[in-house]
């Protein structure tokens, strides 16, 4: 009987062995067909992506005995694991090479693992059936086009191609020359019929491959869009909150399968929060309204994951924003309830290649602000840059450091890394600061103080402190202060910092706070964004100071899509800038000034 029950057991155990070394190999030789007893369809995106989860995490997990193999061998898997452990972690961060190397397992393992072919791909994305394409099909395939053709500028060509950013007016009793900038589901149809070829087997497996990798390591519908050369991108900014008591359930579930919707007054369908996807184009924010994240913990999930470069800190209820770059320098902000009604995100880039003066400024005697600013910078003038959010004062920013002297040491304070100007000017002396959890933003203005900056730049001035630190700098801190402000006038700058003076108890009488600040801020450019995006310098203001206070001396103006100057520059203002410039600059100054104001020199 002994004898028995220990040949059952010893049976049973070789069985198990047997077993795991089958496993082993199965799992090693990468060959194998990954098939699962499912009711839904195999060929569909959430079977797909619960397969690459798997293999990944297999891929990625560490070594197990590896029986037979060679130390060399051995040594190349650990290092292969190491490195898809890092691009694992880097392509969350909007990190491209480590995102293609994501994309790239994810491509062997569909074609090797799970059987992908050229009979099949078409069970997953109907190419063969152009009618069958949904909306998102049939724009990632359109794009996917552009993409081959212009790279990250596909989504500028294509807008630009099918004036895709015109205004749209609304239908129905809405007021009269009201609408929106919308690229709809029909704007998707009109362009895909025209754009539209056969594609090869490659081209089809790259664009399932980049579904998958969107809905699993990347940044959902959004992906593709965040690495186009646009202004930015949101999500989560429309539509009505999932928690909102407006949700109410379908009376008959077949014909939404159930689903909660929201209905207005009248019955009609209203987006939900998860459906909201914005781009910003030049100055335009354009929804793109046949794009939705599919669900709320989609969105969720996206929100939770793109801030997370360089590890700033968790979102949390306590903490309900974070504010933070990628790694291709893109400002992020997530924020997420209870502080804010949704889940949502913005994401800003900035253009740092189009940050030239000259390329930025544009309409009839563009000529005459362009020159009048490189003067300001050559002249050591400090200089604020106004305007609302959009109008272009980060980037304007970054052209104008180009033309301060080359030799002057630069300090920059930023809530989050945004001018990047060590990117465009190298070979300079620049070292920017920005606010942590640990360290504000005025002991990082403190410590600018000992850090030998020439010129120091402020990418905002937003908190009373700063403000206030701004003034102290100007006078005595540095040759001269960069700065943006969203005041809307130069009155409202100036009334805006002396109540910040006032604020952090620095003077009691209003009147001397504003002599104050009039006596440190020598120029201000204001700029506008129209309602059809387009951006241009309003005026560019000195501020002529007198005995008891001062005066908006605007120097030039926009008027009917033309710059014009009009009052001179005062001559304190002259002599001063002379003397902060070279020789040669000082003099092509003074024949610029009696070519546009006549009567500056000695004004």
């Amino acid at each position: 009987m002994e004898n028995s029950t220990v040949n059952t057991l010893g049976i049973i155990l070789l069985v198990a062995v047997c077993l795991v070394i089958l496993r082993l190999k199965y799992i090693s030789s990468g060959e194998h067909v990954f098939y699962r007893t499912h009711t839904r369809d195999r060929f569909c995106f959430p079977e797909l992506i619960s397969f690459v989860k798997h293999e990944i995490h297999e891929l990625s997990r560490n070594p197990v005995n590896e029986w037979g193999m060679s130390e060399d061998a051995w040594m190349r898997k650990v290092k292969i694991r190491a490195e898809l452990r890092q691009a694992l972690r880097g392509c969350t961060s909007g990190d491209q090479q480590d995102k293609q190397y994501v994309k790239s397992y994810i491509r062997d393992l569909l074609m090797k693992g799970y059987g992908i072919t050229e009979e099949n791909i078409g069970r997953i994305i109907p190419f063969q059936d152009r009618e069958r394409l949904t909306a998102r099909d049939r724009f990632d395939i359109v794009l996917y086009l552009y993409e081959l053709r212009h790279g990250c500028m596909a989504l500028s060509a294509l807008i630009e191609d099918y004036g895709l950013d015109q205004h749209k007016e609304l239908s129905g009793e809405e007021e009269a020359g009201t609408g929106i900038y919308e690229i709809n589901s029909d704007d998707v149809d009109m362009v895909f019929y025209r754009e539209y070829r056969l594609l090869s087997f490659t081209e089809k497996l790259d664009l399932v491959v980049q579904r998958v990798y969107q809905m699993y390591k990347g940044f959902s519908v959004i992906d593709t869009i965040r690495e186009q050369n646009i202004d930015g991108v949101s999500g989560g900014v429309s539509g009505i909150p999932g928690n909102s008591s407006i949700w109410q359930q379908m009376e008959e579930p077949g014909e939404t399968g159930g689903q909660e919707i929201a209905l207005d007054q009248d019955g009609r369908e209203l987006s939900r929060s998860w459906d909201s996807v914005w781009i910003f184009y030049k100055g335009k924010s354009l929804r793109l309204s046949f794009l939705s994240f599919g669900s709320e913990a989609e969105l969720k999930r996206v929100c939770q994951n793109i801030y997370k470069f360089n590890l700033p800190g968790q979102l949390s209820e306590a903490n309900g924003f974070k504010v933070n770059e990628m790694k291709d320098g893109s400002r992020v902000v997530v924020v997420r309830p209870p502080f804010a009604e949704t889940w949502a995100f913005f994401i800003r880039k900035f253009d740092v290649k189009s940050a030239v003066l000259e390329g930025l400024i544009q309409g009839r005697n563009a000529g005459l602000p362009v020159m009048l600013l490189k003067y300001l910078m050559k002249g050591s003038r400090i200089t604020s840059i106004t305007g609302s959010q959009g109008s272009g004062k980060t980037t304007l920013l970054m052209a104008m450091v180009k033309h301060i002297y080359p030799s002057y040491t630069l300090r920059v304070q930023e809530m989050s890394f945004e001018l990047h100007l060590r990117r465009l000017y190298s070979a300079r002396n620049i070292l920017t600061f920005r606010e942590t959890e640990y360290v504000s933003g005025q002991a990082g203005l403190d410590l600018q103080k000992k850090t030998d900056g020439t010129v120091n730049i402020l990418g905002e001035v937003a908190t009373d402190e700063v403000a206030a630190w701004m003034v102290q700098m100007a006078q005595v801190a540095s040759l001269f202060t960069l700065f943006t402000h969203h005041a809307k006038t130069f009155r409202d700058l100036i009334e805006s910092l002396r109540n910040s003076l006032l604020k952090v108890g620095m003077f009691r009488d209003e009147k001397i706070a504003e002599q104050q600040v009039a006596s440190v801020i020598d120029f201000d450019i204001h700029l506008c964004k129209d309602p059809s995006g387009n951006r241009y310098i309003e005026r560019i203001t000195e501020c002529y100071r007198l005995d008891e206070g001062y005066r908006e001396r605007v120097i030039v103006e926009y008027r009917n899509g033309a710059y014009v100057p009009v009052e001179p520059v005062s001559s304190r203002s002259v002599n001063e800038m002379i003397r902060d410039m070279t020789p040669g600059d000082a003099a092509n100054f003074e024949k610029f000034l009696g070519v546009n104001w006549r009567e500056a020199i000695g004004a």
